[in-house]
């Protein structure tokens, strides 16, 4: 018999699906999906992935201009500075993760956000924040302002980028929720931008970086829900932070990059291989076959469904 629980109602809301989108994968697929399809749909379809709610906001602000070489769309904004240089910059949330485990979801975020500019061919040269905690006298604040400051100083102390500016605020009404927004900016030649649209049949994917674990699964379906009073067991779904191999992972692929082998590269963010794998193939109009045998893990007897979404 297989150990693969049945898709119930009460899992399907577990993973953060409305009835009406699970009715909408169904009719997609043509039958039910089995546990790693349904956690593959539920974290693109989650609002961390998808924007689904506040695409129709962000679709108000500016996105296009002289200077701007690249907008929505990819890892980040790149910015036509002058002289055949180019600033690319991202600013990025981890509310939800760094409330259930302030330093590490602190400091992933601010490994998220050089990721994101790196990939796109940027060394990174300054890291920024916009920090909202609740009432200074509440009972949470204290240990979530340490945990987050120490988080977002030490993750870019040990990468080598500094915190060059950010401002904090305190408002009862962040007592139940608190605001973690990091920056990252970085410098590059306009002609030196890579791209995360793998075009073309045949190409080889290479994953670099740490080995997945099981730290981070759900992350991109727990940062799109509300919290309540089972917060606290959301703490594995968390992504553990390891700046020392980003530091060599940046260094890494800037060397790649200088080469002019690279057809498209993508950051492993939210949903780790899922998103990140189809996101290239979708930009690059080809499908993408992954053989997780060869996944590398640091956690033995991991499942197709926990290498899929793990963020590690």
């Amino acid at each position: 018999m297989s150990n693969t629980p049945k898709i119930t109602k009460a899992v399907v809301a577990e993973h953060g699906l409305s009835p009406a989108e699970y009715d909408v994968l169904c009719e997609q697929l043509g039958r039910e999906p089995n546990l790693s399809e349904l956690g593959i749909c539920s974290v693109m379809w989650s609002e961390h992935c998808s924007y689904k709610s506040s695409r129709l906001h962000l679709a108000k602000f500016p996105t296009t201009g002289e200077q701007v070489i690249c907008g929505p769309g990819e890892n980040a904004g790149v910015i036509d500075v002058g002289d055949d240089d180019a600033v690319i910059f991202k600013m990025e949330s981890h509310n939800h993760p760094s409330f259930i485990e302030p330093y590490q979801g602190a400091a992933t975020g601010v490994g998220g956000i050089m990721r994101d500019v790196f990939t796109m061919g940027a060394r990174p040269i300054a890291l920024l924040n916009a920090l909202r905690f609740g009432a200074p006298e509440h009972p949470k604040t204290r240990s979530l302002v340490a945990g987050v400051v120490a988080g977002i100083g030490g993750y870019g102390n040990c990468v080598g980028v500094p915190t060059v500016g950010g401002e904090t605020n305190f408002d009862a009404g962040y007592n139940g929720n608190i605001l973690v927004n990091a920056m990252c900016v970085g410098l590059t030649k306009k002609d030196h931008i890579f791209y995360s649209a793998a075009k073309g049949a045949g190409n080889s994917i290479l994953y670099v970086g740490a080995r997945t674990g099981r730290d981070g699964i759900h992350g991109a379906t727990m940062a799109s829900t509300e919290f309540d009073d089972q917060t606290e067991a959301k703490r594995p779904t968390v992504q553990v932070g390891d700046p020392f191999t980003e530091k060599r992972l940046i260094e890494a692929c800037l060397e790649l990059m200088a080469t002019g082998n690279i057809i498209a590269i993508q950051d492993m963010g939210a949903a780790g291989l899922t998103s990140s794998s189809i996101e290239m193939a979708d930009k690059g109009g080809v499908g993408i076959e992954i053989d997780l045998d060869r996944v590398p893990q640091r956690e033995t007897g991991m499942t197709p469904y926990e290498m899929m979404l793990s963020e590690s």
